[in-house]
């Protein structure tokens, strides 16, 4: 995660409290990051405004409460991030467009909902940068990536680079290469987690009790991990310093090879690709 001390963001608008959105606040609620003017926060739950609403810096609003509050919640507010569920994004773009002031910042964190369908329901006025964050940002070790509208200026992308690395890394892309992104880092936590499934279940066979087996397991991926971050070797390099000649780490990568693991690797993010496409689309 990048270093957050003195971050200083504007007033920013929530719209949406799901898991993802509720781990974006939690980086712009952190020791070291200031909002100016407040955090404003939506969600359809009168029970969830009220638990957001201890949350110091955040006023939190209920859609079953009062209809309007979308709108309530994005007036004056420098940054507005849409993170509700693909599906409802058009209604909530309408619904709030006229009450967005010239300069504001819209950032998309719906899946699949391009810029040119938000650029085409809001005013000329403000501009759209699309994000795909990763749900390590829970921790505050997302990657996320980024990609500028038609009238994003450098100064708006900055911003928006600034608010995500309150929860982790980004990395600046074209829209077009977004979908790619998300086969990477959007689901890449998802194989790393079937990897540790794998293994874990490949160690209960082999004698140890679950609960040693998500230890070894457990510890030897954040262990690898964290040698991968603070060595800045090359993974392959890391992998030959533990692979003796001939030894038993060896035997089991010549099996592991024979599998192909990387073209199986590509045709798994090609298949998360086309679905990533098929969702645009529809």
């Amino acid at each position: 995660m990048s270093d957050t001390k003195n971050v200083t963001l504007p007033t920013i608008a929530l719209l949406g409290a799901g898991s993802m959105g509720r781990a974006i606040l939690g980086g712009l609620v952190a020791p070291g990051v200031t909002v100016e003017g407040g955090i404003r926060v939506t969600n359809r739950s009168k029970h969830r405004a009220e638990e957001l609403a201890s949350t110091r810096g955040v006023t939190a609003y209920a859609t079953e409460e009062k209809p309007d509050v979308n709108r309530v919640a994005v007036e004056g507010a420098r940054i507005v991030l849409v993170a509700v569920k693909p599906a409802m994004v058009p209604d909530l773009l309408r619904e709030i467009a006229d009450s967005l002031e010239p300069g504001t910042v819209i950032v998309s964190v719906a899946a699949g909902v391009t810029i040119a369908t938000f650029e085409s329901l809001l005013p000329d006025t403000v501009s759209v940068v699309r994000s795909m964050p990763n749900t390590p940002a829970i921790v505050g070790k997302a990657v996320t990536g980024i990609s500028p509208g038609t009238r994003t200026d450098p100064d708006d992308l900055a911003l928006v680079r600034a608010l995500f690395e309150t929860v982790g890394e980004v990395v600046e892309v074209p829209e077009s290469q977004l979908d790619a992104l998300s086969t990477i880092s959007g689901s890449g936590p998802a194989y790393v987690f079937y990897l540790i499934e794998a293994l874990t279940e490949a160690a209960v066979g082999k004698g140890f009790t679950p609960e040693q087996a998500r230890q070894l397991v457990n510890g030897t991926f954040l262990g690898a991990s964290e040698l991968l971050v603070s060595s800045g070797e090359e993974p392959a390099e890391l992998r030959r310093r533990v692979t003796s000649p001939g030894g038993t780490t060896e035997r089991a990568i010549s099996v592991l090879e024979q599998a192909d693991l990387g073209a199986l690797f590509a045709r798994a993010t090609d298949a998360a690709l086309a679905r990533a496409r098929e969702l645009a689309q529809s």
